[in-house]
């Protein structure tokens, strides 16, 4: 069993919270472990189609995934040509935010778990191989997938819509998969943020994680995680402020992507009203 769903990104930008609506709906099924990263040579693509497919079981209409690692091009390069090879149907769902709203998350996400020492300023001043950079440039991104996959198979919605017409932008969704789009869940109002901790993580909680214990909460249902989550990383970690760009690297970020935000206005045809570019 093969799904006909995968969500490519971006990272931090709600792919979590998307996950869990969709798989609220009778009609779909996702998998329980949100980010399979199968497409990714570097990750889980060697394990092989037979361990893909057993990540998909029951009775559905659509079988889905997330992984935000799909839209990390050219760091892991020749996704969009493994999905089209193995699941040339699928329907792709690409969602995204203000792109320097998104690379602040993305840092504080490595910082907070240890991966990142730097400061902001230093982390995003190479700007043509940075891989906090390159996840914003959206139109590079989904132009990997247009050389394989017709513009009709693939949806693009923003993070803010979602959180701020939820039930609108989740009908549009179910519209694109041809499931019952008149389906509501009062757990529609969750919303999955980890995020939303910003702690950074000490080598107390790193030792914790390689016991394993991640690997049994990532099989919990959402709504327990971040509560388990909490209990059992808050004593181990301290709290992080979100850090602000200063008015120099935000305006250099700003000008090396206003062309490629310039050309997803014109390819989508919306105005991405309140990003910053």
């Amino acid at each position: 069993m093969l799904p006909n769903l995968i969500i490519i990104g971006a990272m931090k930008c709600a792919t979590t919270s998307l996950h869990y609506y969709l798989n609220l709906h009778p009609e779909i099924l996702m998998s329980p472990e949100k980010e399979l990263n199968f497409f990714v040579l570097e990750r889980n693509w060697r394990k092989g189609i037979k361990w893909y497919k057993s990540n998909f079981t029951g009775k559905a209409r659509v079988y889905g995934e997330s992984s935000p690692n799909y839209t990390m091009y050219p760091f892991f390069d020749g996704v969009p040509e493994r999905i089209y090879s193995v699941a040339p149907d699928a329907r792709l769902i690409y969602i995204f935010r203000d792109p320097i709203e998104r690379i602040i998350s993305h840092y504080v996400h490595f910082y907070c778990s240890g991966t990142e020492d730097r400061k902001i300023s230093e982390a995003v001043t190479d700007h043509r191989s940075n891989p906090y950079i390159c996840r914003s440039k959206y139109y590079m991104q989904l132009e990997q997938y247009l050389r394989y996959f017709p513009r009709s198979h693939i949806l693009i919605i923003t993070a803010e819509e979602l959180y701020d017409n939820r039930v609108k932008t989740l009908q549009k969704v179910f519209n694109f998969l041809g499931v019952d789009d008149s389906f509501y869940s009062h757990r529609f109002s969750f919303i999955w943020h980890r995020s939303d901790y910003k702690r950074r993580r000490t080598r107390s909680d790193v030792r914790l994680e390689r016991l394993g214990i991640m690997n049994m909460i990532k099989l919990l249902p959402f709504e327990m995680r971040g509560a388990v989550e909490k209990l059992l990383y808050f004593p181990f970690s301290h709290k992080v402020k979100r850090p602000a760009l200063n008015e120099r690297v935000r305006q250099e970020l700003m000008e090396f992507l206003k062309d490629d935000t310039d050309r997803l206005r014109e390819y989508t045809g919306c105005d991405f009203k309140g990003w910053c570019i």
